[in-house]
């Protein structure tokens, strides 16, 4: 995926720009010039991404006007079975999203939100609870619905057990890891990247999250990598971009923000600590990976203000909507039903959402654990993490809230087995 040799070099800002308008009117400015270096308009590159978007939004539609769900639902077991390997890979290419069910047995995930329970109730967080320490989920509503808890037993065994290990090395397996003479990521080692949990109680009303996607914000035109990455769109190529090629993305920077990733994802994802119903306020998805091409390119088209990339900015989430992405906001789909111990999987580049509930049925309760390969990017994390996790702080990338540090019956090194030492880099 690397650019065209006579293919016009593009002014690049690898922070943050002083001048946010002035910089977005100049990559605009230049991108357009160099799709029209190809010979195309960037008109006539748009329309092949909006035409392929737009047959798979129908294809979608006819699916579940047939009481079809469009996303993908592998059990774990099919997983180990080497004859079933490359179609249930087909499949996750194909929609960009995967349900695994079985992941862990159900016994187990319920015993771990039992224990959570137990470790927070232990350490008076709901008497020391400060409120939302951001507001990416600052408006959900129930309180507190996002609990900023990493270091917990239950979310470092998952994190480091073989069964996760297993699947983030089969969703890595469906990823490019090489290209261009060069490995981008180790997809049999992951990074062990801390995130949050989420215990939403019955009778819950929950705002949801609107659609948005989590790759980065301004960076994705104007850092040189993701230039490299998204060279096939701004060469006017478009037929030649895969979503699914990681070229360019393991190593660059990304503008900082408060809801920002320090950490190359494959795959953002949750595994599931409670039944839920998919009527209760669950997660919903865009499956079409090319979907990215279409949001890369919208901002170019001439109806866009030239000091506009269709509402993106930095320190905000990418949003998607529908003033100007409406096929995917018609695409919008919601995971099936899920049981204590499945895990849902999205690409991370794909738009997504959590609908909102009134007086939810049943607890909705996940543990947030992506895959996010050994790669350079996430090497130079693992630093910071492996020093949060020593002393029990809020990793980086999370607001500075620091609950945990005093904290009995955390997760220590004592307790990491071989594959969490290779994920926090200790081996």
């Amino acid at each position: 995926m690397s650019p065209a040799p006579e293919a016009r070099e593009l002014p690049h800002w690898q922070s943050t720009p002083d001048d946010l308008r002035g910089a977005i009117k100049e990559i605009k400015a230049a991108l357009r010039a160099r799709v029209e270096a190809s010979g195309r308009t960037v008109e006539e590159v748009f329309e092949v991404v909006e035409k392929r978007v737009a047959d798979q939004v129908e294809e979608l539609k006819e699916m579940k006007a047939r009481g079809e769900n469009p996303w993908p639902v592998v059990r774990y077991e099919d997983l180990l079975d080497d004859s079933k390997r490359d179609t249930l890979r087909e499949q996750i290419r194909r929609r960009g999203c995967a349900v695994i069910k079985g992941h862990f047995p159900r016994e187990q995930a319920l015993e771990w939100d039992a224990q959570i329970v137990d470790y927070v109730e232990k350490n008076a967080f709901f008497e020391n609870y400060r409120g939302p320490g951001d507001d990416f989920f600052g408006t959900v509503g129930s309180k507190p619905e996002i609990y900023p808890i990493y270091w917990s037993k239950p979310q470092m065994q998952a994190r480091q057990s073989e069964r996760m290990a297993t699947v983030q090395a089969f969703l890595n397996s469906v990823w490019t890891s090489e290209s261009d003479g060069q490995q981008w990521f180790d997809p049999n080692r992951d990074s062990l990247y801390p995130d949050r949990i989420r215990r939403r109680p019955p009778g819950a009303d929950s705002a949801g999250l609107g659609a948005h996607l989590d790759p980065g914000t301004l960076d994705l035109w104007m850092t040189e990598g993701y230039q490299r990455h998204f060279a096939p769109l701004f060469d006017g190529r478009p037929e030649e971009y895969d979503p699914w090629d990681a070229a360019h993305r393991t190593s660059g920077p990304q503008y900082p923000g408060s809801t920002m990733c320090s950490a190359f994802r494959t795959f953002q994802g949750w595994t599931a600590l409670s039944d839920m119903q998919n009527d209760q306020g669950v997660l919903q998805s865009v499956p079409i990976p090319e979907a990215m091409a279409y949001l890369m390119l919208r901002p170019l088209v001439e109806d866009v203000p030239d000091d506009d990339m269709c509402g993106v900015t930095v320190g905000q989430v990418f949003p998607c909507n529908w003033k100007w992405h409406p096929h995917l906001m018609e695409a919008l789909s919601v995971i099936p039903d899920v049981e204590a111990g499945d895990s849902v999987w999205w690409h991370c580049d794909m738009v997504h959402a959590v609908e909102d509930v009134t007086n939810q049925e049943g607890w909705g309760n996940v543990m947030y654990i992506p895959a996010a390969p050994w790669c350079p990017r996430n090497e130079a994390y693992s630093a910071s993490v492996r020093e949060a996790f020593a002393t029990g702080a809020s990793p980086s990338d999370f607001p500075d809230e620091n609950y945990e540090v005093d904290w009995e019956g955390r997760f220590t090194e004592a307790d990491l087995n071989e594959i969490g030492r290779r994920g926090l880099g200790l081996a």
